[in-house]
């Protein structure tokens, strides 16, 4: 079974109907926001393989992952089939604001044989409180493409971060990938592309805090 990009594309748009950051909530704050990797932990990402970085108008950042993949069939390792990472990252925003994350849009390619499934699954939480609830998403083979998932929170159910408060910023994400009918061939999905130029994106929800 093939599943083209468009059909990709539909999937994503379909994900969740919850309006856009700029609708849930206030505008962007001024200012600069800095984000720095605390700890980093899994097999799906080694240190010194993910980096994040803000967007330059304060709407989204990015998490880039360079050695990220996980493979069954030919050759492979049992442990390969399943990659994992979490990311604990410490965000400085302007004072008087907080945010939630509105969505995420998870990229990479895949190539799968027939009768290959590969799965991206993913979850985030502020340090101290629950962790969404993991949302997976599966592609079969016979597949070879860049694929592209987004995961949209409705407004009544963003987590804030506690106004005030420096709290850390953990992001889980799993890839799993199971042999085709043919287990001489290797299938694979990755957090990245052909070209190296993929990155996950994490768009922020804004909102003040009230005033002390």
């Amino acid at each position: 079974m093939t599943i083209s990009a468009a059909c990709l594309s539909g999937l994503a748009l379909t994900a969740g109907l919850a309006p856009s950051a700029s609708a849930a909530a206030d505008p962007p704050p001024p200012g600069n926001i800095t984000m720095n990797v605390l700890t980093v932990n899994g097999s799906g990402c080694r240190a010194g393989t993910a980096a994040v970085a803000p967007s330059s108008d304060n709407t989204a950042f990015t998490v880039t992952y360079s050695d990220y993949l996980a493979q069954a069939g030919g050759n492979s390792n049992p442990t390969d089939m399943r990659k994992n990472c979490q990311l604990s990252l410490a965000v400085h925003i302007p004072q008087g604001f907080t945010y939630a994350i509105a969505s995420a849009d998870y990229r990479g390619y895949a190539n799968l044989a027939s009768g290959a499934t590969g799965l991206e699954q993913a979850s985030y939480y502020h340090q101290g409180m629950s962790q969404t609830t993991p949302i997976g998403h599966t592609i079969k083979g016979r597949y070879s493409n860049n694929w592209q998932f987004t995961d949209r929170t409705d407004l009544a159910e963003l987590v804030w971060k506690p106004c005030g408060e420096d709290r850390n910023f953990n992001i889980n994400t799993e890839l799993r990938v199971t042999p085709g009918s043919d287990k001489s061939k290797t299938s694979f999905m990755a957090f990245d592309s052909a070209d190296g130029s993929v990155k996950t994106i994490y768009h922020f929800a804004w909102k003040k805090c009230p005033a002390r």
